[in-house]
């Protein structure tokens, strides 16, 4: 078999140069290139029984040294440009002076610069179809890495390299020729031209180093590195899985032995005093060879595993990866903003992350580290002083564990089971139902051998006892074919109805928490899973891995952000962070109440683990949406609802853009006074998003639209809140609430709850008339924006309707008997539009009503009385009544502050004397304070379901 590709080599240089005549040098050029030796190849014939997994009996001395070789490995991302190899050379320089007495030998494993892989498959892929293209695209590649080259280092460090590259340019042309002939790609193919870009990156990094007169070399490790592969090509991008390879550790030793002993020997990396000083070794990750000479590949991001292999391999103190992250964290920042490297993870951990889609570092590329317990290390290659992560150390065994006993994790105060949270994308279900005619344990053994037989990978498997039925989680790309298998494997079964039916579910995704502290804590599963439902994210599979170290679901696609945020949220990993909307926020309302805000965030942050985000607000003419997941700068919201960010208001948008956040927690608070507004609601709620209301337009507005939204509401396990637009502050509709659901009944309601009458029937005196008392209040912003509506009654008519449907009165605003102020011809004055000016109109032409209104508080003076603008709900009589009523001192309204309102509960149990809520109620402070405790009392009930 080895002969016979040998000669499949040799031949397709053959084919290449179009001569047969170019046998023997392409022969010769195969045996350099592809790192064949016929004795080596002799010797592994003979050894052919000996086991490929057999591991090497000793560690590589390079040198006795009293610290050891630390491996550093660099991706792409580090390598993109000039200054970032720069960066990459004086930190290894940093690194290889030492922490301590001695300096430290150091290695260095590096990829591809950044896009330079994906260039290669490139001039690959397009050599099938047009060599000129292929050879276009190969010629910027290459020219690319020169110039970059040519940045970091003088023409005598760079010539050689430069026509090493060249060479190399020339030697991929000449693979690549024949593809259109073939019309295929071999396996083989792409992965030596692919490999390149990490030997091109590696003698980069090399000579900008030698600039720096540090002792160095490069190493190219198809020359040591012998890998045994189970399979062929690159695999998938981004695949977390080294496909199968695996290293022959004797050979592998021997090579790195030979070339210390020769080419580390005559850089004189023996002949240096390692107390001042240390040889910088570079290294190509991601290329090998196989124990027949032939290039292969660790398969797509296998450069971590070459780091663990070469660390292993010479005994290192350590590994470190450098990213562009400040470590492993405890899920996506991408899709949780909220998450934050973790310190330290044992190896069980880090696999278990990583096997669920965690960028951390192939499952399998920790097996080395895990034999010889090397601690891995992944830092930040842009914040090199913070620490990272830590990945070392094995998880205690669930019998261990168990002999501790179960707790609940919540009694474990400071504790937190999981470490991280980590999803797999683009997974589709497989489902086998009704197989139980055939019995569990046979249909079991058929469908996964269905699997295997046809390559499958099966990343979660479950299967129900009462219906025999089966259900796997495999890679989306491999659903299809998954499908098929299972249809042919039971095609007897499924013609004879024996199965009730197979079927492929697309667009899922895995979602799983990951953490040793799981194992014997009860209530794990329980707060993930309610966290899920909260955010309302429905479960297709669960699965709990036997160890306890991880519980997975699969849930749809599109709340797979929302479900990621939710539970880490409810592990308390961050803050509870609540999405916020906020409408009317240039008001004096709105503004009043992003100001109180801005003034308790860091307090909620430190003491209640409480965040609010406002993603969305809006003024009366501006909108203005957060393009990322720091929220709006809350303090300069008024200029940048002018600036080129804003756009012009739409509330469809706003929708839009609160339905597409994906955090689980979103609310939003409508300090307008708009119907307009209010008629979103329904689909708010519809939508999971929870509303905090001072606009009465919805509460008070049509009955029978009131209670569809009522409906939505309880139908959606979302909250409206809208007791600020009630009492301000005021604990009124909650108190309410508790008397009812302890199983009190509400008889009659009375008080006053108009701030604007309760200042001016407690200023009127001789010296302050009617409209006076009406000016001060609308300057001390006690009115609304219109103050028709506080003197016609509109606005106490409207809270008295909020609080009659609470006790299930069924109410319009036109069924409250009301007694207005305000002359009709007043009420129907055409002003003029503008805000800013319509109040101080009005107040002109309530002058005329001085008079009248003086005669009645007089009135009421002379009886020992106090004007009050009261109402009344009397639930057994079925009538609603608001007016100003003189009433005497055994009333509580008698002693009523001009900033207060109050309301009495008279109630089956309250009969001799009524329950009394009372207090300061008027003006934008109490009133967005009101709103603020809305907002605490909804983040604490999402809080609730975590902690």
């Amino acid at each position: 078999e080895m002969v016979t590709r040998l000669f499949q080599v040799v031949l397709g240089f053959c084919v290449a140069s179009q001569t047969v005549q170019g046998f023997a040098p392409c022969a010769t050029r195969a045996r350099e290139l592809y790192s064949y030796d016929y004795v080596s190849t002799l010797s592994v014939l003979s050894n052919a029984e000996r086991s490929t997994t057999e591991k090497r009996q000793e560690v590589v001395d390079l040198n006795r040294l009293d610290n050891a070789w630390e491996v550093h490995k660099f991706g792409g991302a580090s390598l993109a440009t000039s200054d970032l190899y720069r960066t990459v050379g004086d930190l290894l320089i940093k690194e290889a002076d030492g922490r301590g007495e001695d300096a430290i030998p150091t290695m260095a494993v590096v990829s591809a610069r950044g896009g330079m892989t994906d260039l290669l498959v490139s001039v690959v892929d397009s050599a099938v179809h047009n060599f000129e293209d292929a050879t276009s695209i190969l010629e910027d590649a290459v020219q690319s890495q020169i110039s970059l080259l040519n940045e970091l280092a003088p023409p005598d460090i760079t010539a050689p390299i430069e026509i090493r590259f060249r060479q190399d340019a020339k030697d991929i042309l000449s693979i690549v020729q024949s593809l259109k002939m073939i019309r295929t790609v071999p396996a083989v193919t792409m992965e030596v031209v692919t490999g390149f870009g990490e030997i091109w990156s590696a003698q980069t990094l090399y000579a900008y180093l030698k600039t720096q007169d540090v002792p160095c070399e490069w190493i190219d490790a198809r020359e040591v590195l012998v890998v045994k592969s189970d399979s062929s090509g690159l695999g998938e991008k981004g695949e977390a899985s080294t496909g199968g390879v695996v290293p022959l550790w004797d050979q592998t030793a021997s090579r790195m032995k030979n070339w210390w002993n020769t080419v580390g020997k005559g850089n004189g990396f023996f002949d240096i005093n390692y107390k001042t000083n240390a040889p910088i070794l570079v290294v190509t990750g991601f290329v090998a060879t196989t124990a027949d000479g032939v290039p292969t590949t660790l398969k797509r991001s296998g450069s971590d595993y070459s780091a663990t292999l070469f660390a292993k391999l010479i005994g290192a103190g350590r590994v470190t990866m450098w990213k562009n992250t400040n470590g492993v964290y405890t899920a996506d920042p991408r899709r949780v903003p909220e998450a934050f490297p973790i310190a330290s993870l044992k190896y069980d951990e880090a696999m278990e992350l990583a096997y669920f889609g965690a960028q951390v570092l192939h499952p399998s590329a920790m097996v080395p580290c895990i034999d010889d317990s090397i601690p891995v290390y992944v830092r930040n290659i842009f914040n090199p002083s913070f620490e990272g992560t830590v990945i070392e150390g094995r998880s205690p065994s669930l019998k261990e564990v168990a002999e501790s006993g179960t707790r609940n994790w919540r009694s474990k105060k400071g504790e937190v089971p999981i470490k991280g949270i980590t999803s797999v994308d683009k997974i589709s279900l497989i489902t086998l139902e009704g197989a139980s005619v055939m019995g569990g344990g046979k249909a079991a053994e058929r469908f996964m051998g269905a699997m295997a037989d046809n390559d499958i990978t099966v990343l979660i498997i479950t299967q129900a006892s009462s219906e025999s039925s089966i259900c796997v989680a495999v890679p989306e790309n491999q659903g299809t074919k998954a499908l098929a298998a299972i249809q042919d494997a039971f095609e007897l079964e499924l013609s004879r109805s024996r199965v009730s039916s197979v079927s492929l579910i697309a667009d899922m995704s895995i979602v799983a928490i990951v953490g040793e502290g799981m194992a014997m804590n009860s209530g794990v599963s329980a707060t993930f899973m309610s966290s899920l439902a909260r955010a309302g994210v429905n479960i297709r599979v669960i699965a709990q891995g036997s160890s306890e170290r991880q519980v997975a679901v699969v849930v749809d696609a599109n709340d797979t952000s929302r479900a990621l945020r939710a539970a880490h949220m409810a592990f308390t990993l961050s803050e509870t962070v609540a999405s916020v909307a906020v409408l009317g926020c240039t008001g004096t309302l709105g503004s009043t109440f992003m100001k109180q805000i801005d003034g308790q965030k860091q307090r909620l942050a430190e003491e209640q683990r409480i965040a609010f985000c406002v993603n969305v607000a809006a003024s009366s003419s501006k909108l203005l949406i957060c393009k990322d997941a720091n929220g709006i700068d809350t303090q300069n919201i008024g200029e940048l609802l002018e600036s080129e960010d804003s756009q012009d208001i739409d509330i469809d948008k706003v929708s839009e853009a609160m339905e597409a956040d994906v955090n689980p927690h979103r609310v939003i608070i409508d300090c307008t006074n708009s119907e307009a507004v209010s008629q979103n609601y329904e689909r708010w709620l519809s939508n999971g998003i929870n509303i905090i209301s001072p606009n009465r337009n919805m509460a008070a507005g049509p009955l029978e639209v009131y209670r569809k939204v009522k409906e939505v509401q309880r139908d959606n396990n979302v909250d409206w809140l809208y007791e600020c637009g009630v009492g301000a502050s005021l604990p009124i509709l909650s108190t309410l609430r508790d008397i009812q659901e302890t199983g009190d009944t509400v008889n009659v309601i009375r008080g006053c709850i108009s701030g604007t009458f309760a200042y001016v029937f407690n200023t009127i005196s001789d010296d302050v008339s009617f409209s006076e008392a009406v000016k001060q209040a609308v300057e001390q912003s006690f009115c609304e924006n219109d103050l028709r509506e506080d003197l016609s009654g509109l606005d106490a008519a409207k809270k008295v309707v909020i609080l009659a449907r609470n006790i299930d009165m069924d109410v319009n605003i036109e069924d409250v008997e009301v007694e207005s102020l305000m002359p009709d011809d007043l009420m129907n004055k055409k002003y003029d539009k503008d805000k800013s000016t319509l109040n101080l109109d009005i107040l002109e032409d309530l002058q005329s009503l001085d008079g009248s209104i003086m005669e009645r508080v007089k009135a009421a003076e002379s009886d020992d009385r106090v004007l009050r603008y009261k109402f009344v709900i009397d639930k057994n009589a079925g009538t609603c009544k608001c007016r100003l009523e003189a009433v005497d001192r055994t009333d509580p309204l008698f002693r009523l502050r001009p900033n207060e309102n109050l309301v009495a509960f008279e109630t089956d149990r309250y009969t001799t004397s009524p329950l009394i809520v009372k207090g300061a109620a008027a003006g934008p402070d109490l009133a967005a304070g009101g709103m603020f405790s809305d907002l605490l009392r909804l983040t604490r009930a999402f809080s609730s379901l975590q902690v």
